[in-house]
C-alpha cells in the first residue's frame, strides 16, 4: 500500500505524508478523533467559518515543521532521518488529548491537561508501534540532547503557534491575524543547541507577536465566545453535580462516564488502557447531542443554559480592566432573581458569575526567542535593540449574566 499521500491544505495547497508510519498514525482512530474536536470551540458563534478541526491544525503544523527540518537541514545542521521523523511525530500527535471543545472543557469533565493527556496517548501507541515512537515522545517531553527539536514542537515561536495564527485567521476572516509564517521559518537556525531567529528575520518575529496579541483579544477571548464557552463550561458542571447527586442525565456511555465518575491523573496512569479508550470515545458530538436532550431536562438550571447555547442566546458580557464592585453585582443578581420562575433563585449562582482573562503576547518568564546578530552574538527577545513588543500581561475581568 502507497503511503506517501498528498492532502489538499485550504492555508498551504498541496501537502505531503512524508513517512509510512505517519500515515499509519493518521489513520489510527486516537488521531481520526481530533476530526472531531473543533480547533475554536464556540468561535464559529461569532465567526461563522471557524469550524476548522484539531485534525486540520495538526497536520498544518506537521507541514511546517517539515518546512522547518529542510531549512535547518540547509544550514548544515545535523538532523538524521530518525530525528526528522521523531520531531514530525511529536507535532503531529501534541493536541491528541484535547478534550471536546478543545481549550473550553480542559478542566470540566476531566482535570487533567490535555499535554498530560497527549503524552499518555502517544505511550499507548508507542505500544502499539513496537517503540517507533521512543524517540518522538523524548523530544515531546524535552529530554532529548537536541534541545532545538523540542523548541519547534513547544515554545514562544514554535510551529504549533504558527500554524493557529495562520490557519485560524484564514477560517475565521480575521486579516490581523495573518503572519509571514514562511519568511520566519527561513530565518530559523540553531546555535549553541537552541533554536535562533537571524536578525534580518526580527521584524517578521514582531509581527507574528503582535498578530498573536490581536487574534487573542479579537478571537480567542472575544467576550461573545468567553460568554458562550463559560456557559458550555457551566452546563457540564451542572451537569456533573447532578450526576453526582445520582440524577439520571440523557447522554452518550463516554460522556456518561466522565459526568458520574471523578477521574484524575492519577486514575489515568493508573488504568492507562481503559480510561483512555473511554476518553477517545469522547468528542463534540457528544456534548452536542447532550445539549439537545438536556434542554428538555427536569432541571432549570440545565435545560435553560443548555437551551440558551442550543438556540444562540448567549448571556450578555460585560468586560472592563478593573474587578467589578460588589454593590453592582449584588443589584444585577437581585434583577436576575426577579426575572427567574417562582421557586428558582438558587439558579441565580449559575447564571451570574464573573471571571476574568489574561494574556501576553510574549514572556519572559520561560524560553526566549533568541535573536542571532551577524557578528554571532545571540540576543533575547526582549533585549533587542530593534524589539517593538514589550512583554506584559493585559487582564480583563467580565460578568456574564441573561438578557431579558
Amino acid at each position: 500500500m502507497n503511503k506517501k499521500k498528498i492532502f489538499n491544505d485550504p492555508v498551504y495547497g498541496f501537502t505531503s505524508i512524508p513517512h509510512g508510519i505517519i500515515f499509519d498514525l493518521i489513520e489510527h482512530p486516537f488521531y481520526q478523533r481530533l476530526r472531531r474536536i473543533s480547533q475554536l470551540g464556540l468561535s464559529h458563534y461569532v465567526y461563522p467559518g471557524a469550524l476548522h478541526t484539531r485534525f486540520h491544525h495538526a497536520l498544518g503544523a506537521m507541514h511546517l515543521m517539515s518546512q522547518a527540518i529542510e531549512t535547518l537541514k540547509s544550514k548544515d545542521v545535523e538532523i538524521s532521518k530518525d530525528e526528522a521523523c521523531g520531531v514530525l511525530i511529536a507535532i503531529l500527535l501534541h493536541d491528541i488529548g484535547h478534550a471536546p471543545f478543545s481549550h473550553a472543557l480542559e478542566h470540566t469533565l476531566v482535570n487533567v491537561h490535555h499535554e498530560e493527556l497527549s503524552e499518555l496517548f502517544m505511550q499507548k501507541l508507542n505500544e502499539e508501534f513496537n517503540g517507533k515512537l521512543d524517540l518522538a515522545i523524548q523530544i515531546f517531553q524535552n529530554k532529548y540532547p537536541k534541545k532545538f527539536l523540542h523548541q519547534l514542537v513547544s515554545s514562544q515561536l514554535d510551529m504549533d503557534r504558527m500554524d493557529y495564527l495562520n490557519r485560524d485567521s484564514f477560517f475565521t476572516g480575521v486579516s490581523e491575524g495573518v503572519i509571514g509564517y514562511d519568511r520566519i521559518i527561513k530565518m530559523l537556525t540553531v546555535k549553541e543547541n537552541e533554536l535562533v531567529v537571524e536578525e534580518k528575520g526580527i521584524y517578521s518575529v514582531e509581527k507574528f507577536l503582535i498578530a498573536r496579541r490581536l487574534m487573542y483579544w479579537q478571537v480567542y477571548l472575544h467576550k461573545t465566545v468567553l460568554s458562550a464557552e463559560q456557559m458550555l463550561i457551566r452546563t457540564l458542571r451542572r451537569a456533573k453535580e447532578l450526576a453526582q447527586q445520582g440524577v439520571e442525565l440523557e447522554a452518550s456511555k463516554g460522556l456518561k462516564f466522565f459526568l458520574y465518575e471523578n477521574i484524575t491523573l492519577t486514575d489515568f496512569r493508573k488504568n492507562r488502557d481503559d480510561l483512555l479508550e473511554k476518553y477517545a470515545s469522547l468528542d463534540d458530538v457528544d456534548i452536542l447531542s447532550a445539549l439537545k436532550n438536556w434542554s428538555n431536562h427536569d432541571d432549570f438550571v440545565l435545560s435553560f443554559l443548555s437551551k440558551r447555547i442550543i438556540e444562540r442566546k448567549l448571556f450578555k458580557i460585560k468586560m472592563q480592566n478593573e474587578p467589578f464592585k460588589s454593590d453592582y453585582v449584588k443589584d444585577l443578581r437581585h434583577m436576575i432573581v426577579n426575572n427567574l420562575p417562582k421557586g428558582h433563585s438558587e439558579a441565580v449562582d449559575y447564571l451570574v458569575f464573573e471571571g476574568k482573562e489574561s494574556n501576553s503576547a510574549y514572556t519572559t518568564n520561560k524560553d526566549e526567542i533568541k535573536i542571532l546578530y551577524k557578528n554571532g552574538k545571540v540576543v533575547p527577545m526582549s533585549d533587542a535593540s530593534d524589539h517593538g513588543v514589550q512583554p506584559k500581561i493585559i487582564t480583563k475581568h467580565y460578568i456574564c449574566y441573561p438578557k431579558y
